[in-house]
């Protein structure tokens, strides 16, 4: 056999995808060598002397053409490789019989060259690729010799050696522009392949971030009106007690401070709709003491921040904060019972540190209902700003609750 199944190359060459795919790129291979081949079965016919009787036209016609379809059938044969050294010998046979009927020295001398041509494309191991061209080079000094005789092969060798190395830069060249063509084509799959995977990934980025979009909007909606609107009962609450304790004027301040607290509300509320994002402060300390101080016109439960914040918070830090801090107040005004209220922000070596400790029932931090959004939105920013959060409580023991977030580098979501 004259391919080595033990050693299979690794790199396809042109004309066995050729073969195998019926690309269109190799299709005036095919066809350039047809024409050479036509072209030498109408010199054969028209100079020719040993051509006369009919039956040997008949007969070089046959023969030529059958020539010719064997090129044709070259994918076949590569399909089925233990077929090849057969078809080699049927061409070669075929080549020196047309050689020797036409009696046609030129005809008989460009039968092999095609061969030849053939052969360097076929994916045989080097070595036998070799060794049958040579053997094609073989027959061919053959047919020349019987034809012109043995004093005439200087000659042969003469035309052969240019006609050899012409067709073996001609076939390398044209193998190297079909593989170079299909390496194009393999990459405009992969390209292809890649923009469908990209378009998938976007699709599934697109939903993750409408998802994480609704989240965001969930906390929003409930830190501005759940928060505000449940301050203001608050507030109203405390003037119905002064005002039943005929104490006019403090129910006058605190029904001052609700309007305004309402109309905070309001813009806060519009604020999220409009774009979901709360107007930037500057100062963390000063929105702590009135937040703090909200709580204490409200509910009228002691609460003194103790405060030791660095210069510089990153925004997001300082927007987890101000929320932690407000939802911890009101859950203590809605659920606690407290007598007294504890708040610490300081710097640690861990980042920033917001403790939030009362008096009051106490509950038991597993037994959560999944709608108490507030706690859910305080767990979800925590996370968001890469930090953590700890909620220590029972009946009767009062409720503790510790956040950590860190100031040095805040991860995406």
């Amino acid at each position: 056999m004259l391919y080595n199944k033990g050693n299979p190359m690794k790199k396809q060459n042109l004309f066995s995808r050729a073969f195998q795919d019926s690309s269109n790129y190799e299709l005036p291979f095919f066809l350039f060598l047809t024409l050479i081949m036509l072209g030498l079965y109408v010199a054969g016919l028209f100079t020719s002397t040993a051509l006369h009787p009919a039956w040997k036209v008949v007969m070089f016609s046959v023969l030529m053409f059958l020539h010719i379809g064997l090129y044709w059938c070259s994918s076949w044969v590569i399909r089925h490789r233990q077929w090849l050294g057969a078809y080699l010998l049927l061409q070669l046979g075929l080549a020196l019989s047309i050689g020797m009927l036409s009696r046609v020295i030129g005809v008989a001398f460009g039968l092999y060259p095609g061969l030849i041509g053939l052969l360097i494309g076929f994916p045989l191991h080097r070595g036998w690729k070799i060794l049958t061209i040579f053997g094609v080079l073989a027959v061919s000094a053959l047919n020349y010799t019987l034809l012109a005789g043995l004093d005439k092969i200087a000659w042969w060798l003469l035309v052969t050696v240019p006609v050899v190395v012409f067709i073996t830069l001609y076939v390398l060249m044209y193998m190297r522009q079909g593989e170079a063509r299909a390496r194009a084509q393999s990459l405009l799959k992969d390209l292809e392949t890649a923009n469908r995977q990209l378009s998938g990934y976007a699709a599934r980025v697109e939903d993750l971030t409408i998802a994480a979009e609704r989240q965001r909007m969930a906390r929003e909606l409930h830190d501005t009106l759940s928060q505000g609107l449940a301050g203001l009962i608050l507030q109203l609450e405390a003037v119905d007690a002064h005002l039943a304790g005929d104490r006019t004027e403090r129910a006058r301040s605190i029904l001052e401070q609700s309007m305004q607290k309402a109309r905070e509300t309001l813009a806060e509320a519009r604020q999220a709709i409009d774009d979901l994002r709360r107007p930037q402060a500057t100062d963390l300390a000063e929105a702590v003491r009135q937040e703090a101080g909200n709580f204490r016109a409200a509910t009228g439960i002691p609460c003194e921040p103790d405060i030791d914040l660095p210069a510089v918070l990153p925004e997001a830090v300082f927007e987890a904060a101000v929320k932690a801090v407000s939802e911890s107040l009101t859950n203590v005004a809605r659920h606690a019972r407290a007598k007294t209220v504890g708040l610490r922000l300081a710097e640690t070596d861990e980042g920033l540190e917001i403790e939030v400790r009362d008096d009051g029932i106490g509950f038991d931090p597993a037994a959560v209902e999944t709608g108490h959004y507030g706690l859910l939105g305080m767990r979800e920013r925590v996370r968001l700003t890469g930090g953590s959060l700890e909620i220590e409580s029972g009946p009767g023991r009062g409720t503790r609750i510790n956040i950590r977030l860190p100031l040095e580098k805040v991860p995406h979501a």
